[in-house]
């Protein structure tokens, strides 16, 4: 049978797997993965996070068994988050060489030396006894006051051998002040990832688990964005590219994928997009269902990331993507 219409027809190009392979246009490499740990203090602690399958509260030794397994599957970045079972109402307790994460910092330092890229999250709701990310004034969060704590605690971490200062408190001006400490302290080579797009968002609440940092009273409306407003990010980027940041995070990723794109489009900045606890834990659950690959599912929300302009992500799914990416090299 002779096919007059359409003349062109698209489906050619996708006629077998060596032809669609030909023209693929976005990749996923193990070096795009940044593999988030929870540390808690302690030893031989690995307490599995209920809502969280197979992410666990690691103690220091532990962290560095973990980390041994990331270099093994060639993922060289990871992101740092504390668990902190002392905490004060303002978050100064984190600003100490013997807080968790320093501590942590230094040991991985030590063993692992540069094979690694530490990336140390800046903020104080797991520190705070009330849970909100700062100094409170009024039961609201006081910018300027929060910003203070911020600074003394983005200096323990430079001086631990932090590698990225990555502030996710949303308090504005926040950037140029750590800018400031970090230079007049001696460290201008070390840059600052800001989580410069971080929503409201209720795709956090595994994370809160993780970390016990649940508000005890209210929410974080009132600092973290409005998932409602179309155009409020372009000036939250923006401040923080005109307050000297390196690079740039936008959390949550798969309903914010338009905020990636649309922030590609406009800003030559590397974009980190944050594939956030509660996207992962629904993976977990639909698979345990039976109700989807999760293989299939988890590369194809890592490709759409890509797709939209993020140069790297955030990714509970990093040791099983870079398995993945292996057996399809393979």
């Amino acid at each position: 049978m002779i096919m007059k219409y359409p003349k062109k027809r698209l489906r050619r190009l996708r006629h077998n797997k060596n032809i669609r392979d030909l023209f693929e246009d976005v990749s996923l490499s193990k070096s795009d993965l940044i593999y988030p740990i929870f540390i808690c203090e302690g030893e031989n602690i690995k307490k599995e996070i209920p809502s969280l399958p197979n992410q666990y509260q690691l103690s220091i030794d532990n962290v560095n068994k973990i980390c041994k397994e990331l270099i093994k599957k060639k993922i060289k970045s990871i992101i740092l988050f504390g668990v902190s079972s002392k905490k004060d109402e303002t978050g100064l307790i984190a600003c100490s060489e013997n807080s968790i994460i320093p501590k942590a910092v230094k040991e991985i330092k030590k063993n692992f030396g540069d094979e690694l890229l530490v990336i140390c999250d800046l903020c104080n709701c797991s520190y705070t006894s009330h849970g909100h990310c700062g100094t409170l004034s009024d039961d609201d969060v006081d910018n300027d006051l929060t910003i203070k704590t911020l600074q003394k605690q983005a200096v323990f971490l430079a001086k631990s051998g932090a590698d990225v200062i990555a502030p996710s408190d949303m308090m504005d001006g926040r950037v140029i002040k750590i800018r400031e400490i970090l230079d007049e302290e001696g460290f201008n080579k070390v840059p600052i990832f800001s989580y410069s797009a971080k929503y409201a968002s209720s795709f956090y609440g595994p994370f809160r688990d993780a970390v016990d940092s649940s508000p005890q009273f209210g929410d974080r409306k009132s600092y973290q964005m409005n998932y409602k407003n179309s155009l409020e990010f372009y000036e939250e980027i923006q401040e923080d590219i005109n307050e000297g940041c390196d690079a740039i995070i936008i959390k949550p990723a798969l309903s914010y994928l338009d905020v990636i794109a649309r922030v590609r489009d406009k800003h030559n900045i590397p974009i980190i997009a944050y594939n956030v606890s509660g996207e992962y834990s629904l993976i977990k659950a639909g698979e345990e269902k039976g109700f989807i690959n999760e293989k299939e599912i988890i590369m194809e929300i890592l490709y759409s990331i890509k797709r939209a302009g993020a140069n790297a992500i955030i990714t509970y799914h990093a040791i099983d993507a870079a398995n993945y990416i292996d057996e399809n090299n393979e």
